[in-house]
């Protein structure tokens, strides 16, 4: 199960089995802390949260060290690069000191995918995902819903499009669950050696072209350190055939939307006169990530 209910509150690993209900919920907590006009809050005042990162991330971390501190909490930062982890000590001995020294929410990101299910079932403190390998990332995808919602009204309906590497993005896989289950439908695009197969049941893979007329157009980071040896040679090879250049982006609706995790290759999969067009939400999706990881972290407090 995505979600595993603890003796604290609620782990948040994934998003495949929650209900459009808890779904909902979450965003609409976000929308009570985004109105908020009291930017610090003490409700989570004296609670010690650990932001534990197995691998380098920037925007999320930071995101989630903000979301902690606009609620008061005690914000305790990890890095593995500074750590034991580095002399050997397991990723659960890591864990479980942190936890005995006073940890009560944990935020967890690692390469390795499975390991953060065993973590949340022998750790007492509650666990959010913040990217587990290509597996999930829980938060990046109830941003983006959180963002289509405040732009549509409503997620029901929408035709999403993700375009770009399918296979390695966890962002993909999160989104995916998600909108389908609050009632949109969700096509992909990309590359024939960067398709995930397992996932064709779920979303059908569409041409370039027939991605464009989606309601949003989400593109993904481009991961070419992975496919050295693939079909693309170099950045433009793939900007030609995928990249939302200022053409495409021409041929979209009116009304549609680009969007894009970060960060950002600048003209390889977006044209850098598209970053911030009047069609873009990418640095509002960056700000909707503040108010989602609040909702996620005082979920996890009970």
């Amino acid at each position: 199960m995505s979600t595993v209910q603890t003796m604290m509150g609620k782990s948040l690993l994934g998003l495949k089995d929650m209900s459009a209900s808890e779904l909902m919920s979450i965003l609409d907590r976000a929308a009570y802390w985004e109105n908020n006009p009291t930017k610090i809050s003490n409700v989570m005042n004296g609670r010690f949260i650990a932001n534990l990162f197995f691998e380098n991330s920037t925007r999320t971390r930071t995101s989630f060290e903000i979301a902690e501190k606009r609620l008061g909490a005690e914000v305790i930062n990890f890095s593995s690069a500074e750590s034991s982890v580095q002399k050997g000590e397991s990723i659960y001995d890591t864990v479980r000191t942190l936890e005995s020294m006073g940890m009560e929410v944990g935020v967890i990101r690692m390469k390795p995918i499975g390991l953060l299910a065993e973590l949340a079932g022998r750790i007492k403190a509650p666990l959010v995902n913040a990217g587990d390998g290509n597996n999930e990332h829980p938060t990046q995808a109830l941003l983006d819903l959180y963002t289509m919602r405040n732009h549509f009204g409503s997620i029901k309906g929408l035709t999403v499009a993700i375009i770009g590497d399918i296979l390695h993005s966890r962002v993909a896989r999160s989104n995916l669950w998600a909108l389908r289950e609050m009632g949109a439908k969700v096509v992909f695009c990309g590359p024939t050696n960067m398709q995930a197969p397992e996932l064709a049941e779920f979303a059908s893979y569409v041409t370039m072209e027939e991605a464009l007329k989606a309601d949003v157009v989400m593109m993904l980071r481009v991961q070419l350190e992975r496919h050295a040896h693939g079909e693309f040679r170099s950045p433009d090879e793939y900007r030609a055939q995928f990249g939302l250049t200022m053409e495409r982006a021409a041929k979209m609706a009116s009304h549609a939307i680009i969007m894009h995790p970060a960060p950002v290759n600048r003209n390889v999969e977006i044209d850098d006169e598209l970053v911030e067009h009047p069609k873009s939400k990418i640095f509002t999706q960056m700000s909707n990530g503040v108010p989602i990881r609040m909702a996620v972290i005082e979920r996890a407090l009970g």
